[in-house]
């Protein structure tokens, strides 16, 4: 029976079984006019890689403008610093732990079955369009919750890749972010009846760096300046100086040379160059102050940190990004926040600015709050977390944080030996493991409490929904 069913159909069941089935959380009637959004997803950039972010010599002047008038949220992070992890969580609201998408490999038929928000925005009446990488297993059909669908299988290709349009197998030429862009282009430049929400998810600036021939040959002669963190003498750290059986070390995170650093911000050039078209397509529809824009990554990057390239470890460089918005009805301009805002927090944020119920299984708190400048009830701890794949050097782990401190704790039989306490305050860089420094003691059993609490109140059942999926 299922096959006979559209997935429309199926979606439209879906929907309906988790807004009646479960609680939902509701904070405001549905408000008069409804934001478009703009949803702007980077692939592998961190925190620190833009101009208005703090880069020494990138100039990122496009996107910056989305922080000059809008809001730069300083501290934010994933959930779980992994690229399929951490989009499941940006569009579900939820954990890894729940939405189960923890890991890089064949999560096809489960990313069919996501709760999003963009299925639930669509539901209430918004046009809905999905271009780039959708990156949970290699399927790149059509996902429930867009009118349109524009990806590409996997991690994708920088040059000429091959795209799925709405079911069909579309061949191109060129830059894949140039490629990209136009369609998200083409999009905003239509007519719109009904709000819309346009997900734009660039492959860059993913690994294996390949920029735009017009970039190639920029930063040929800069210095690439490394942070304390790559000073690490890995003392204290037995999770990065432990021995690993041969045959697992053909998977340890190799450092990063200058080369690959020149690479990857050659590459964020054409995604600075793909929002300023995007503004432009706004400005000239006359849709510019009706959108919210917003602008992040999926996860950080180590630019030789600890020894480390890649991503999975909690420490900084890995799971803190950037978040820019940009909506003048809500949000001030030039506005900096440094409260802890995490990926799991945008779903509940556009669906209150959309007066849509909040399902309770999502476990991110609406933004609204802080972007009116509230901040009274806000997070003062989080919960990060990994679940051990291809890289044997970072092991499964659970992290808690606050403003001060972190805690990481190892996850597996025999690995707490590995757990990791550092003082953000003092230690920015995370270079000095206290976990059995006696004056930290207090410090550590505060942490772990935390990392206890923060845990049960993710713990929440996901909704048994399987039957109906598409």
């Amino acid at each position: 029976m299922k096959s006979k069913l559209s997935s429309a159909l199926w979606s439209a069941i879906l929907l309906a079984a988790t807004l009646f089935a479960t609680p939902t959380r509701t904070y405001s009637a549905e408000p008069a006019v409804r934001p478009n959004v703009l949803f702007i997803l980077v692939d592998d950039l961190r925190w620190d890689a833009l101009s208005c972010t703090g880069h020494p010599f990138l100039k990122t002047p496009n996107i910056d403008r989305i922080a000059r008038e809008g809001v730069n949220f300083r501290n934010m992070f994933v959930t779980t610093p992994l690229c399929s992890s951490s989009r499941a969580s940006f569009l579900t609201g939820r954990y890894a732990h729940a939405h189960m998408i923890q890991s890089n490999g064949e999560k096809d038929h489960a990313s069919h079955q996501l709760i999003t928000f963009p299925l639930l925005l669509q539901r209430a009446g918004y046009a809905t369009e999905y271009v780039g990488k959708w990156h949970m297993g290699d399927d790149d059909s059509p996902r429930p919750g867009f009118d349109r669908w524009v990806s590409f299988k996997g991690q994708g290709e920088y040059a000429n890749p091959t795209l799925n349009v709405d079911g069909k197998e579309v061949k191109t030429n060129g830059y894949v972010t140039d490629l990209l862009t136009d369609h998200a282009v083409e999009f905003l430049k239509q007519p719109h009846e009904k709000p819309f929400v346009l997900y734009l998810a660039h492959k860059a600036v993913h690994s294996g760096f390949n920029p735009a021939e017009r970039h190639k040959k920029i930063f040929a002669e800069q210095v690439i300046t490394r942070s304390p963190g790559a000073k690490d003498t890995l003392e204290g750290k037995p999770v990065l100086t432990r021995k690993l059986p041969q045959a697992e070390r053909k998977n340890m995170n190799p450092g990063v040379e200058d080369r690959v650093v020149r690479d990857q911000l050659r590459c964020v050039l054409a995604i600075d160059e793909s929002v300023g078209r995007l503004w432009t397509a706004l400005e000239e529809s006359k849709q510019l102050d009706s959108t919210l824009i917003i602008f992040t990554s999926d996860n950080g990057f180590f630019w030789g940190e600890h020894g480390l390239g890649d991503k999975r470890a909690a420490y900084e460089e890995s799971i803190r990004i950037p978040l820019l918005m940009r909506y003048p009805k809500l949000v001030q301009a030039k506005v900096a926040r440094d409260e802890m805002v995490l990926n799991v927090d945008i779903a509940p944020t556009l669906l209150e600015l959309a007066g849509v119920a909040i399902p309770a299984e999502m476990h991110g708190r609406s933004m609204v709050p802080l972007l009116k400048g509230d901040a009274s009830s806000w997070r003062k701890t989080m919960l990060t977390e990994y679940f051990a794949s291809a890289h044997a050097r970072i092991p499964a782990w659970q992290s808690a944080r606050s403003k001060r401190w972190k805690y990481i704790h190892y996850t597996a039989d025999g690995q707490q030996e590995l757990d990791e306490l550092y003082d953000l305050e003092t230690d920015p860089h995370e270079l000095k493991n206290l976990i059995a420094d006696p004056t930290a003691a207090a410090a550590l059993q505060e942490m772990k409490t935390a990392l206890e609490r923060l845990l049960k109140e993710t713990q929440s059942t996901p909704p048994q929904l399987t039957s109906l999926a598409p």
